[in-house]
């Protein structure tokens, strides 16, 4: 579906070089792309309402505009990311010199407090994998996805499109590409390395369909590679057989992954790295963390490596 902003207070070829900035530069998801500009156009309304022009819109009008937002209704969470995407169209702006200074710089987002995920403790997470029925043929594939997902802190996402050529079991490695197509480096427990290994010794017995070769985790009975939503539904099949109430799905691992390294004492940057998080640029980190550092935060606080051991 693609967004026409509609309105006269912001020219046209600036919208348009504005998407290819997202697109292009951001390299942001289609989703967001759409959702950025779905917003834009609340504020291009506002502005047309209220007869500003966009180059000369100043703080307090911005202020008024989230409190107009508020009267209309919008939630506290809806107003933040409408707030967001006009940030980012003024960080735009400010780039492209259509703007000499960004009006949103001091604009503030509405508190919509801290949402803390489930986390599942060790003995849950062993707990689920006992629940894995070992007659059935997805045994071995469903403990490596687990071993995975909570041994590297990734992303469903990432998990579905992960390469056979991006492991380096043997280096103790895997290469991720992320949010935005990044990709980073992120080390892998021996625990999910062992798992991986009798899952590839089944694999190679599987009629995998032309094109899906080098994908990691593939569908048993079709061949192809696992989808997100086959594993969502797999991870609540697994929580229920292990009798866990917790509303847990396949990123639960993720925050039980960033959860345990924390509380075994791993560095804050050294989290941040493995998970990919945006607010840190992989060049950044890697300026202060190389791989073998990685590697040693996760060997020395991840639970799997220390029961490992």
């Amino acid at each position: 579906m693609k967004v026409e902003i509609v309105g006269h207070s912001v020219p046209q070829d600036i919208i348009r070089r504005y998407e290819q900035y997202l697109r292009l530069e951001r390299n942001n998801s289609k989703n967001t792309q759409e959702n950025y500009l779905f917003d834009l156009q609340k504020l291009v309304s506002y502005m047309d309402d209220e007869g500003i022009d966009f180059r000369k819109i100043t703080l307090e009008q911005l202020d008024h505009f989230a409190s107009v937002m508020r009267d209309l209704g919008i939630s506290p969470r809806s107003l933040a990311r409408i707030l967001s995407g006009v940030r980012s169209f003024y960080r735009f702006l400010t780039l492209e010199t259509e703007v000499p200074t960004d009006p949103t710089e001091l604009l503030v987002s509405p508190n919509i407090g801290k949402h803390l995920p489930e986390v599942l403790s060790v003995d849950e997470i062993n707990a689920i994998e006992d629940a894995i029925d070992p007659a059935m043929r997805e045994y071995q594939r469903d403990l490596a996805i687990i071993e995975t997902l909570y041994g590297c802190g990734l992303r469903v996402s990432e998990l579905c499109e992960l390469l056979i050529s991006n492991l380096y079991l043997e280096e103790g490695y895997v290469r991720v590409r992320g949010k935005g197509n990044k990709e980073r480096v992120v080390p892998i427990s021996q625990r999910a390395i062992d798992e991986l290994t009798k899952w590839f010794a089944q694999r190679s017995e599987l009629a995998v369909k032309k094109g899906h070769e080098d994908y990691v985790f593939v569908s048993m009975r079709r061949g192809t590679k696992l989808s997100r939503i086959t594993l969502f539904v797999r991870i609540k099949q697994l929580a229920a057989l292990a009798g866990i109430t917790k509303n847990i799905s396949p990123h639960t691992f993720r925050h039980s992954f960033a959860t345990h390294l924390l509380e075994g004492g791993a560095h804050l940057r050294a989290i941040q790295a493995m998970l990919g998080h945006e607010s840190i640029s992989t060049t950044e980190i890697y300026t202060h963390l190389d791989r073998s550092r990685l590697r040693e935060e996760i060997l020395l606080h991840h639970p799997r490596n220390i029961l490992h051991s």
